[in-house]
């Protein structure tokens, strides 16, 4: 049976896990074994895995686990150069034309080991079976709000931080607009149908805005989409793929325009195919914005690790939706392993 490595995220601000205490106790009951890397900054804390039956190991020992071992994390490995020799279970972010994720393929290859990207567990339709989206597109609307609200006091959106619930982020929110009375910003949200769309439209209307819903249907001319720019937030729900149409281009940033925040949750600035070619870098939980034009202020947002903001809301979402082809991990003929790592096959055979 599989043995299933949790490793801790090493990672600054990021505080998430992709499976729950309750999720390991099922594992387990299938015979698994589950190894969990203490962490001092996990949302869930490791002594709730060690009552359920868990092994607990020290904070980053992966690189020593057992060769059979699975290693599951979420975030990036630390970019040391080391050959993986393990199947890894990431975010790899490494088939988008990425630098650092060819980086990342020529460490599987040197190391033998094999990628299962979790943006490519996916269903016989194509939809991931598990997505962290939502909380994405929420969180993600949530400080493109507060970006605009700073600037309507002078300022830029200073550094952000993770939230006890969703409730508590609510209530800042509302504390932040109150000092502006009934002003409230018209946002535009493009992937509007998805789950981070659905998060950022959620999140902005429960936050009293205005909110066109735009989709594939909206976009398939191609641009220009000058649509846009009427409107105060831009929240970019459409992860870069071939084919994605320009949104905003650099020429915009001459024209009259209302918009003056870009919430780029799909955050893919060293894409080759990103939509929103004015910025050349993700932002921070310091320094979340980038301020990319000064008269008229636009500023864009692009933090990739969002769902951080609400680690314990957008952990136990994910665990739960992921949680069914973890069960499946010793089953390589499975079709959602299966299509996983083809696609890692596929992007890595001419390296």
């Amino acid at each position: 049976m599989a043995h299933i490595w949790v490793r801790a995220e090493q990672r600054d601000n990021e505080t998430r896990v992709g499976v729950t205490p309750e999720g390991a106790k099922s594992l387990l009951a299938r015979g698994m074994r589950v190894t969990v890397e203490a962490s001092e900054s996990r949302v869930i804390p490791t002594e709730a895995y060690a009552q359920v039956g868990c092994e607990i190991a020290e904070t980053g020992t992966w690189p020593n686990a057992p060769s059979e071992a699975i290693i599951f994390g979420l975030k990036e490995l630390p970019e040391d150069g080391t050959p993986l020799p393990h199947r890894h279970i990431l975010f790899g972010h490494a088939y988008k034309g990425q630098a650092s994720g060819r980086v990342l393929l020529e460490r599987f290859k040197a190391g033998g080991g094999t990628l299962c990207d979790l943006e490519s567990l996916v269903d016989e339709t194509g939809r991931r079976v598990a997505a962290f989206g939502y909380w994405a597109g929420y969180a993600g609307a949530a400080v493109s709000l507060m970006a605009w609200i700073a600037q309507q006091n002078g300022g830029v959106c200073g550094a952000v931080e993770a939230y006890r619930d969703k409730d508590a982020l609510l209530e800042d929110l509302r504390g932040r607009l109150a000092a502006l009375g009934s002003a409230r910003p018209s946002a535009i949200v493009i992937g509007a149908k998805g789950r981070v769309g659905t998060g950022a439209k959620d999140l902005l209307v429960a936050m009293g805005s205005s909110v066109t819903e735009w989709d594939m249907e909206e976009t398939a001319h191609g641009g220009p989409f000058p649509e846009i720019l009427v409107h105060d937030i831009f929240v970019n729900s459409i992860f870069a793929r071939e084919g994605t149409p320009v949104f905003v281009p650099k020429e915009a940033l001459a024209d009259s325009r209302k918009l003056s925040v870009i919430g780029d949750v799909a955050c893919d600035p060293d894409s080759a195919f990103n939509p929103i070619p004015l910025y050349d870098r993700a932002t921070s939980w310091s320094d979340p914005v980038l301020r990319v034009h000064d008269t008229p202020a636009l500023d864009v947002m692009a933090i990739d690790n969002l769902p951080s903001l609400l680690p314990l809301e957008s952990s136990e979402d994910y665990a739960a939706q992921l949680l069914p082809t973890l069960q499946s991990a010793d089953d390589l003929t499975g079709s959602v392993w299966t299509r996983a790592l083809a696609e890692f096959q596929k992007h890595s055979s001419d390296l």
